[in-house]
């Protein structure tokens, strides 16, 4: 008995397409032909059907499945499983991470513009909209124990200075900027000492530390009017001159 195309498709539970494409790349030998033209496929183009949609179903790519042959005995390269498992491996850990952070939406335990470390922190919903566009920059940048020291940070009650600092009006004459950037200074130490990891918030970053920099000064430059920015950079250089870390 010989199926047709779409006989062997519905079989292997495949689509017709898919059929055709293994055949334009050579993956699936083309069947002979009845009299009258049309395709009669065998038992062994099922089962070839069946490895590739079992192989591409595990996550190989239809190239690796080419070089692998028709033997339906011989296994893949054992490099190959290797690289596949490392890939599954860190696709579950996104499906994992992904699940929980649906899991905290549908408690209302957190807000979908923040990532999940972050969005568990009960304080950024008290946070001023600059600092909690700020707070979702830093989720894209930063490492799990950069995430984790200013998770902890964000746990803190606010200080009147700090405040000081988020209400500052753009026009703000030089000396107000200057005496809140020294005042700003014990507090930002302080803080510190509480919370070693803000010293180094870019130590575990996946794109390094010059990404990292870079993301966050343009987020700051974006997010904060331009006296609020002059203070920040003012207290960098007092912090600087106490050899505290940056």
């Amino acid at each position: 008995m010989a199926w047709s195309t779409r006989e062997m498709a519905e079989l292997a539970g495949v689509s017709l397409r898919a059929v055709r494409h293994y055949h334009d790349i050579g993956l699936l030998d083309e069947p002979e032909r009845r009299s009258n033209g049309y395709k009669q496929y065998g038992v062994s183009h099922l089962v070839r059907l069946l490895r590739i949609k079992r192989l591409t179903a595990l996550g190989f790519s239809l190239s690796q499945i080419a070089h692998m042959g028709d033997d339906p005995d011989s296994d893949p390269d054992p490099r190959d499983l290797r690289a596949l498992d490392a890939e599954l491996a860190a696709t579950i850990e996104r499906l994992q991470h992904a699940r929980a952070e649906v899991g905290a939406l549908l408690r209302g335990r957190a807000a979908s513009d923040l990532p999940l470390r972050f969005a568990s922190v009960n304080k950024t919903a008290e946070l001023p909209d600059p600092d909690r566009s700020f707070v979702t920059v830093l989720g894209t940048v930063l490492g799990p124990s950069g995430m984790d020291a200013y998770a902890d940070l964000l746990q803190q009650e606010s200080q009147p200075v700090a405040r000081e600092l988020n209400e500052l009006p753009a026009d703000a004459d030089e000396l107000t900027r200057q005496g809140l950037a020294e005042r700003l200074v014990p507090y930002v130490l302080g803080l510190r000492a509480r919370h070693p990891g803000l010293s180094d918030l870019a130590s575990d970053a996946p794109r390094g530390r010059q990404h990292t920099a870079r993301t966050i000064g343009k987020a700051i430059n974006d997010l904060y009017n331009p006296a609020q920015v002059d203070v920040m950079k003012r207290l960098d250089g007092l912090l600087s001159d106490v050899d505290a870390p940056r």
